[in-house]
């Protein structure tokens, strides 16, 4: 008799002790392992991860999200995983459902959620860079292998290069009512802008990074 696949939910939060409750909650519904890495949060994230039913990992400082991810990660023990962010607006059982599917049916070896239909400028910035999406199911080994996943703030380019270097199958999927809060709402506007900005100047980096990390080698 085969043994059924674990599956557990891993989500790198920085200060998002008002959204990450609601995103727990909708993973517990899908598997018990829900893993929370608080990245050095000032506010109460780790408290209301907690209480919401979710293990904690805490970062004693703000390293950025590939850290985050990959302290996750290490801490989770299930066969797959899914990766989520910690302010989506909307999810439910079925998004995660959606994600995992291709994954443990063996079609693919990662899949990308794409928002659809929750917030005009969210779904517009998914479907403009894709790539960059958080929501993602794979093999939770094949993610700790991704070359520099825990030295890079934002992980999501890191990944990319390696599902090409490596000539996995991957694809997206449209997550129909799945949004999140834009960082000018929860930051006010002119620090949110900013700290987009800074966002997109790292993400957009990782090439450059990547170049001379193998030159050096």
């Amino acid at each position: 008799m085969s043994s059924v696949p674990s599956v557990a939910v891993v989500i790198p939060a920085y200060n998002e002790e008002d959204t990450v409750p609601a995103v727990i909650l909708a993973a517990l519904t899908l598997t018990p392992e829900v893993i929370v890495a608080s990245d050095g949060s000032t506010d109460l994230t780790a408290q209301a991860a907690r209480r919401a039913g979710a293990s904690v990992v805490e970062l004693s400082r703000n390293a950025g999200k590939g850290p985050a991810l990959k302290a996750a990660l290490q801490a989770a023990r299930a066969d797959y995983v899914v990766m989520l962010d910690a302010d989506l607006v909307g999810l439910t059982r079925e998004h995660l459902d959606i994600l995992l599917a291709p994954v443990l049916s063996g079609k693919l070896d990662m899949c990308i959620g794409i928002f659809d239909g929750g917030g005009l400028i969210t779904d517009l910035g998914n479907k403009l860079t894709p790539h960059l999406s958080g929501q993602r199911a794979c093999s939770r080994q094949w993610l700790l292998r991704v070359p520099h996943l825990g030295e890079e703030r934002w992980p999501e380019p890191a990944i990319t290069a390696a599902l090409k270097e490596q000539g996995a199958r991957w694809d997206y999927v449209e997550l129909t009512g799945l949004g999140q809060v834009m960082k000018e709402k929860k930051r006010g506007f002119w620090k949110g802008a900013k700290y987009r900005t800074r966002m997109y100047i790292d993400l957009f980096g990782f090439k450059r990074r990547k170049k001379k990390a193998e030159k050096g080698a």
